[in-house]
């Protein structure tokens, strides 16, 4: 299952390790360090020109970490996962 996070970028739900408010993570200052040796990096990607509201980070498979900055709100992108989940379970 993909999970949409904006601007016609979607990412495989399995590859999601966490959906971070922006406006609370990054006050933190290990996350301010994460986020800026991400970008020195190369794995931020913008998604989208509006305001971010969410940190998404993921790990795929065979390949390095990526970080997803979205205009879309925790509370909606969760919204998204659950439904996925109930239309289509696991088990």
């Amino acid at each position: 299952m993909y999970l949409h996070l904006g601007s016609n970028v979607s990412v495989p739900t399995d590859d999601i390790i966490g959906i971070f408010d922006l406006d609370n993570a990054s006050s933190a200052r290990d996350t301010k360090k994460f986020l800026r040796a991400a970008e020195e990096e190369g794995m931020v990607v913008s998604v989208g020109s509006d305001l971010p509201k969410s940190l998404v980070v993921c790990c795929p498979r065979g390949s390095w970490q990526r970080v997803y900055i979205t205009p879309l709100a925790p509370a909606t992108l969760l919204g998204r996962l659950e439904a996925l989940q109930s239309l289509f379970p696991l088990y």
